[in-house]
């Protein structure tokens, strides 16, 4: 433990938030394994508060990362289209949406259908919080579907919006309130991972949550996800992986941003800290950040009774030519149905959907 504080007190003089994406990247792993040393990450995890609804100046730091992270952007932009694909002669549509966050994916949802032809859906959103967020004490899901409301209004559209302020894993099908005449989609964006699973606990949380969303008999799932193993991998593999792709996120923000920019300092350290400080410090039920890689999704969706949808050729394509407007180190594939989003050589996000 001495050696290790010597090496730590070293470390943190040679590294820096503000510096190249390699000084960065160590600033932050350098603060995991300090907080794993003195017991302290699921404290720094919790305090540092990303999900925090925008204040009326400014847009959140997560937002703010699913907006300048193209890798994030175009794994909602996939999700909505397999979800406005799913829609398309439906008059009563319900998404149910096990992490809201702040609704964002719903903007260009809602204006994508509200303004195709023929009349609107009508559409119910039920929107799922844990209730000790941030969100939920300073009144968030109650901010956030008023904000659909009247997005939704301005475009014609009839439209309802159910808050849920309960843990994820003790939703049941009845507080859904699912209506017999409605096409449900369930929207999984980045937050299965969150779900421990049989690592973790008996109950095994995540593919209990799969199977009680399949006996709804949705339309459609949708599940976007960071691809990485920080569930089941050991410390020493779970820390290399972690650096691996944490070391491409970062790279990819710097391309995307100034190496002055506020924003991305306040994304870094407000998000991308975060997961990272849990990842490293963190064991056992206190490590929430659980990233799986794509096969393995694909193994649990599948077990629960899931069929890959693949996503179509129309998002598919608007996609690519889109991202063709950023640096060209960003890619896009197809595989299995699947469309994975990476930087460089580095696959970073997959977004997929299911019946």
């Amino acid at each position: 433990m001495e050696e290790a504080s010597i090496s730590i007190r070293k470390l943190r003089q040679m590294v820096s938030i503000q510096g190249d994406p390699p000084q960065r990247i160590a600033a932050y792993m350098v603060e995991g394994l300090a907080a794993r040393m003195a017991a302290s990450g699921q404290g720094i995890y919790r305090a540092l508060k990303c999900k925090e609804p925008p204040a009326s100046d400014r847009l959140s730091a997560m937002q703010i990362l699913f907006e300048i992270c193209p890798c994030f952007k175009f794994g909602f932009m996939a999700a909505n289209g397999a979800i406005a694909e799913a829609f398309k002669n439906e008059e009563r549509v319900h998404i149910i949406d096990f992490d809201i966050n702040q609704g964002s994916q719903y903007i260009t949802l809602i204006q994508a259908l509200g303004t195709r032809p023929g009349k609107p859906p009508h559409m119910r959103i039920t929107g799922v919080d844990d209730p000790e967020s941030v969100q939920r004490v300073i009144g968030g899901l109650k901010v956030i579907g008023q904000r659909l409301e009247q997005l939704a209004k301005s475009v014609g559209m009839p439209f309802e919006f159910q808050a849920l302020a309960t843990k994820t894993e003790d939703v049941t099908p009845s507080m859904l309130n699912c209506q017999p005449n409605e096409a449900i989609v369930v929207n999984f964006a980045f937050q299965l991972h969150h779900m421990p699973d049989e690592s973790v606990s008996t109950v095994n949380q995540r593919d209990q949550l799969l199977r009680m969303v399949k006996s709804l008999e949705p339309k459609l799932v949708t599940v976007v996800e960071q691809d990485v193993n920080t569930n089941t991998a050991p410390f020493f593999p779970r820390f290399v992986e972690a650096y691996n792709y944490y070391s491409a996120v970062f790279e990819s923000l710097d391309a995307t941003l100034p190496r002055e920019s506020l924003d991305r300092m306040n994304v870094e350290r407000q998000c991308l800290a975060r997961d990272i400080v849990n990842i490293v410090a963190c064991e056992g039920v206190e490590r929430i950040e659980r990233y799986e890689v794509a096969g393995k999704w694909r193994a649990r969706m599948t077990m629960a009774g899931f069929k890959s949808y693949p996503l179509s050729p129309y998002v598919n394509g608007t996609i690519k030519i889109l991202l063709k407007q950023y640096c060209d180190k960003y890619k896009v594939k197809e595989e299995g149905g699947s469309l994975h989003f990476g930087w460089a050589d580095k696959i970073l996000i997959v977004a997929s959907a299911w019946k």
